[in-house]
């Protein structure tokens, strides 16, 4: 029975240039939200295990642009700029990833009697070729940035 709880709890699928990251977060709704929608949120969790973010800008609305830097843990920069496509609070937000590898991304929120059901989709526009390679660092660098969000969450629940 813990093995099925374990499966709800979170799952990873990939497609053809897909990529569904589905967690259960021990928080409600609306707290998972403000962590994906505010800047000093992000900055806490955004990128996998040993990496760090620094915002440059972030305009959180239809069109607006979050462009900031994920130091990685060998010292190499990785540039980053996300425009905003849709925020329906507390629902969805989508994101378009404007530098390589180009995809749009929707967060969705779901509520759970107290706690939320987070579906993160990716759906790339490079080739299938290209995409082979993404997804050997995209799927296990989503599923830490999920724990990073997860850790975040506990220590916003706390405050």
């Amino acid at each position: 029975m813990s093995q099925n709880k374990e499966i709800l709890q979170t799952a990873a699928q990939v497609g053809d240039r897909e990529i569904v990251i589905t967690r259960v977060m021990d928080a409600s709704r609306e707290l998972v939200f403000e962590a994906w929608t505010k800047e000093e949120h992000l900055s806490k969790w955004w990128g996998p295990q040993g990496f760090t973010t620094t915002s440059q800008t972030f305009d959180l609305q239809p069109g607006g642009t979050w462009q900031f830097i994920m130091h990685g843990p060998d010292g190499v920069d990785y540039p980053n700029t996300n425009v905003f496509v849709e925020i329906v609070k507390p629902e969805r937000i989508v994101i378009k990833h404007a530098v390589f590898p180009h995809f749009q991304a929707t967060a969705h929120f779901e509520d759970l009697a107290g706690k939320t059901k987070l579906r993160y989709s990716s759906v790339f526009e490079e080739t299938a070729e290209i995409f082979d390679k993404v997804k050997t660092y995209a799927v296990p660098g989503a599923e830490q940035t999920m724990d990073r969000l997860e850790e975040h969450l506990a220590s916003m629940s706390k405050e």
